[in-house]
C-alpha cells in the first residue's frame, strides 16, 4: 500500500465491514445465491490477511443479522451450512497464524452443533495476539443496547449498582465489543447507504465509506483505497480542527 508517510501513522486500529452483494453477485451470473455466499466467504481469510499486514488490529464482519432469519428457509440452512464448513476448514489456519477469532451477537437460535463450534473457535484461539478476527452472527446493534440496559437495570434492581453510576462508558463495558475499541472505519460494500442496525452505538465517531462494489468482488485494492480515505479525514470527536485524536 503506497500511502504517504503521515497517512501510514493513521492506519485505522479497527475496521468493521457490512458485507452486501452476495445474492446479488450470483444472481448477474445467474447461479444459486448460496454460491455467492461461498464466494463471500472465500475472501474473508485474505483481506483478514491484508488488515494485519497493514497495522489494523482488529476487522468486525457483519456475516448475518438478526433480521437475516426472516430470509427464505432454504437460504438460512445454506447459510448455516456454510459457517460450519468455514469454522471447520479455516479456524486451524487462522489459529495457527496468530488470529484471534470473536463472534458477538446471540447464540441460543443456532443449532447445538453450531454453538459448539463457536465456543470451540474462540476457545482455540483466545491467546492469539497477532490480530482479532470478529464475527457478527445474529447480531443487531438495537438488541446490543437494549440488552446492556437490562443487565444494568438488573444490577440497579439487585442493589449491586445506583442508577446514578450509569454513564456511557459504563453501558459501552456492557455491550459486545466492550474488550475492543471502537471502530474507526465502516465499510458497506453493495452500493446502499445505510447501517442496518449494525454496530449503532460503536460506530458513534467511525468514518464511513460506501462503494457500489459487490462483497465477493471486493478486493485488497479497494481495501487500501478505503483506508487511503480514512487516512485523509480529521477526527475531530465534536471539537474544533485541529483539537481531533
Amino acid at each position: 500500500m503506497n500511502l504517504p508517510l503521515s497517512a501510514k501513522a493513521k492506519i485505522p486500529k479497527h475496521i468493521a465491514i457490512i458485507m452486501d452483494g452476495n445474492n446479488r453477485w450470483a444472481k448477474r451470473r445467474g447461479v444459486p445465491s448460496p454460491i455467492g455466499h461461498r464466494a463471500g466467504a472465500d475472501i474473508v481469510k485474505g483481506l483478514m490477511y491484508a488488515c494485519r499486514d497493514r497495522g489494523v488490529d482488529t476487522l468486525t464482519l457483519f456475516a448475518f443479522s438478526s433480521e437475516n432469519w426472516q430470509r427464505p428457509e432454504a437460504e438460512v440452512r445454506a447459510l448455516m451450512a456454510l459457517l460450519s464448513r468455514y469454522l471447520r476448514r479455516e479456524i486451524k489456519e487462522l489459529a495457527a497464524d496468530g488470529v484471534r477469532i470473536r463472534f458477538i451477537g446471540r447464540r441460543d437460535r443456532f443449532s447445538p452443533r453450531i454453538k459448539k463450534l463457536l465456543d470451540d473457535s474462540e476457545q482455540a484461539t483466545a491467546h492469539n495476539t497477532s490480530a482479532t478476527l470478529v464475527l457478527a452472527l445474529d447480531y443487531g446493534g438495537r438488541w446490543d443496547v437494549s440488552r446492556a440496559a437490562s443487565e444494568l437495570a438488573s444490577d440497579v434492581a439487585a442493589g449491586r449498582l445506583s442508577a446514578e453510576e450509569i454513564n456511557e462508558e459504563l453501558l459501552s463495558s456492557r455491550l459486545s465489543l466492550a474488550d475492543r475499541p471502537a471502530p474507526d472505519l465502516c465499510i458497506r460494500t453493495g452500493g446502499e447507504w445505510r447501517l442496518s442496525n449494525f454496530l449503532l452505538w460503536q460506530f458513534a465517531y467511525a468514518e464511513l465509506w460506501f462503494t457500489d462494489t459487490l462483497w465477493p468482488d471486493f478486493s485488497v485494492d479497494e481495501l487500501d483505497e478505503a483506508i487511503a480515505h480514512f487516512a485523509s479525514r480529521e477526527r475531530r470527536y465534536g471539537g474544533r480542527p485541529g483539537e481531533g485524536a
